[in-house]
């Protein structure tokens, strides 16, 4: 495999970003020569690179979101996809008179700010927000954006650094937040598979491939060899092994009513095509995506698409009811975009609404590359986001 540029290759970053980078590159390192094949999993590797306590992408004080950040989410662009969840947990509340939300990573706290507005204007308040947020950075900017927006609702929120110690009733919102799970690379050549792992080799991070030690772990990329790319002579792709531990947690969390899930992914069948023989791991550095994770460590954004088959399947396993299956712009449509757009005309002007909707709703934008997924506990009525466009059969 080939070799990597290092960090000082690369132009225009701090001398603070660039100590924080060798630091963590350290730290990975000594993870690697600690391992006695000399190599880490990727899934390591990529833990590390986000979630390490002191130098990791999310936890470290960096500029993540936004135009001066790595990327832009939904809530960012417009107020209007709150607007549109609102609706939705309007619907939910309704059923038994109130609730609570917990939003799993709030990012800049723009989604939390819009949903209460949104929720106040409509006499719906929850009983309380809870944030789940690991990053103090994030936390600490959500505090302050929040206090200083909503001071009036501020009481109504509250913090939490792990999964809520009781379940709750209400609806759980995790937005971009299962494609920065870390996932296992493999390579599959004919009938072969192997693990993509992780090694250093002159001061460079490198792919390093090393056969499977798990048969029952071998047995199941084989199957998905068998049933969507068998034909293929290369391919190479990820599976996030620990998905299965998230969706249980999250479905502990939830006594009755819904989570939603929003993320970038596919149906098993789109995420392993024949043509998607390289993958899709994604690297993000300021608003640029590239397939490179062994530059900028812990300066930039790794995700992977989200097998919503898989995540399916495992959310039935623990006990919830699958409730529903779109894109992004047919849950927005669903859940009154076109409503929320005509109540907003009078506050943003018509041309900056059209664009916002135009990046939430486009096929070459958000629109189609972003799907929502409900899951429900004790809720028996139809979805207002799921009313058409149900692809929970694709699935």
């Amino acid at each position: 495999m080939m070799a990597t540029k290092t960090l000082a290759d690369l132009p225009h970053l701090s001398s603070t970003h660039q100590a924080q980078s060798e630091a963590l590159r350290q730290l990975i390192i000594n993870a690697i020569q600690q391992d006695e094949t000399q190599s880490i999993s990727f899934a390591r590797f990529m833990a590390l690179a986000l979630y390490e306590p002191n130098f990791g992408y999310y936890t470290a004080s960096l500029n993540k979101l936004g135009e001066q950040g790595d990327f832009v989410t939904a809530p960012e662009i417009s107020p209007l996809f709150a607007q549109c969840l609102g609706r939705q947990c309007q619907e939910v509340f309704g059923q038994w008179g109130g609730g609570d939300i917990l939003e799993i990573g709030a990012g800049t706290g723009k989604m939390a700010q819009d949903l209460l507005l949104f929720l106040e204007r409509k006499g719906a308040l929850p009983v309380r927000y809870k944030i789940l947020e690991i990053s103090p950075d994030l936390k600490q900017r959500q505090q302050d954006r929040l206090k200083a927006q909503i001071p009036h609702l501020f009481p109504l929120i509250e913090w939490l650094d792990d999964w809520p110690d009781k379940p709750l009733s209400g609806v759980i919102i995790a937005n971009e937040v299962v494609d920065a799970l870390p996932v296992h690379k493999f390579l599959w050549e004919e009938n072969s598979i192997q693990e993509m792992r992780v090694t250093h080799v002159e001061n460079n991070f490198t792919w390093h491939c090393a056969p499977l030690a798990s048969p029952p772990l071998e047995n199941r990329l084989a199957q998905l060899k068998l049933n969507y790319f068998n034909e293929t002579l290369r391919y190479e792709s990820e599976v996030c092994l620990g998905l299965y531990d998230w969706m249980n947690k999250l479905s502990a969390v939830l006594q009755q009513g819904l989570i939603l899930i929003i993320d970038y992914g596919f149906p098993a069948h789109e995420y392993y095509h024949p043509d998607r023989c390289l993958g899709t791991s994604m690297c993000y550095y300021q608003h640029r995506g590239h397939s490179n994770p062994f530059v900028l460590v812990g300066l930039q954004d790794l995700t992977a698409s989200v097998d919503f088959s898989l995540l399916a399947r495992y959310a039935i396993e623990a006990g919830l009811d699958l409730a529903g299956f779109t894109s992004q712009a047919a849950f927005l449509i669903n859940s009154g975009l076109l409503q929320c757009m005509e109540e907003c005309y009078n506050a943003i002007a018509a041309v900056d609404i059209n664009r916002q909707v135009q990046y939430l709703t486009s096929p070459n934008e958000m629109g189609e590359l972003i799907k929502v997924i409900g899951l429900t506990r004790g809720y028996q009525s139809t979805l207002q986001g799921f009313l058409q466009y149900d692809k929970r059969a694709r699935l």
